[in-house]
């Protein structure tokens, strides 16, 4: 049973989580290489104590919500300090890079048990200043293990259902990558290069739901999705490409004048979009 909660990483993600725990009566230890953020997080509520190699022996769950490249080094820092069956979970943004320095772990510890997590939930807006005990409520949970421990996973399932997450779906590295790559990084790409166009400075008046909707994450912190979209840049350079030649579609319509032919293409998608609706 889970009780004891160490996060490293009180940004937004890992801030939000630790103030439903204390909330939820969890006992909670946080950590994070930015002073002013510990401290802001102290008085938010997202954690009880700072997490030390000392506490951290008594965790029962260890989740990791920082860049997928750090995550390695910081779980080493604790490693030897954990107890054994303790769970290490991340928050990162990409799995495959998580779960194979999750393989490379276990063979030092394999008394602990390792699951990858993505959290299906997040703002615009980074920083534990705009953490929520709400941003997770309803949201998919999504697992990826690394360890077989069937009883060790029914747990995690239970637990995050516990903390009002909508559902929990267990996947691979791999399809998470794929799927994170159209639902995800693609969005923020369109929205960020849809942002740069020169009327996008002179819409105020002239737009509404549309605009608002489609540009809401064209906010977003450039290192972290410069990284994120890199290591995953297979998966996302694949969808870019289908995305930009079903464009050149609509734009090729629009040149010939072909009203029908846009027409097409118009019912095509809104035909596609109802039918998803409707599962």
């Amino acid at each position: 049973m889970i009780k004891k909660v160490g996060i490293i990483g009180l940004g937004l993600m890992g801030g939000s989580f630790g103030r439903v725990l204390v909330r939820e009566g969890y006992e909670v230890f946080g950590s994070d290489t930015s002073e002013a953020v510990m401290k802001k997080a102290l008085l938010a509520k997202a954690y009880g104590e700072p997490l030390t190699k000392e506490n951290a022996a008594t965790l029962d769950l260890l989740v990791v919500s920082i860049f997928p490249r750090d995550f390695e080094g910081a779980v080493r820092e604790y490693l030897p300090f954990l107890k054994a069956g303790a769970i290490v979970m991340d928050f990162c943004g990409n799995k495959r890079i998580v779960t194979e320095a999750m393989v490379r772990l276990s063979k030092e510890r394999g008394d602990l048990v390792f699951v990858g997590g993505h959290p299906m939930a997040g703002r615009e807006y980074a920083g534990i200043e705009h953490s929520s005990v709400r941003l997770f409520e309803g949201a998919s949970m999504i697992l990826v293990p690394v360890t077989e421990d069937l009883f060790a996973l029914s747990e995690i399932k239970k637990f995050y259902l516990s903390l009002g997450f909508g559902e929990v779906v267990v996947t691979t590295a791999e399809k998470h990558d794929k799927m994170i790559s159209y639902t995800s990084q693609l969005c923020h790409v369109v929205s960020n290069a849809f942002i740069k166009n020169g009327s996008a400075k002179e819409h105020a008046g002239f737009s509404a739901g549309s605009y608002r909707d489609l540009t809401r994450v064209a906010r977003l912190n450039p290192d972290m999705w410069a990284e994120l979209m890199t290591d995953n840049r297979d998966c996302l350079k694949k969808e870019l490409d289908t995305l930009i030649a079903s464009l050149q579609a609509y734009s090729n319509a629009l040149g010939a004048g072909d009203e029908e032919g846009l027409r097409a293409l118009l019912a095509e998608g809104d035909k596609i979009k109802r039918e998803i609706d409707k599962r």
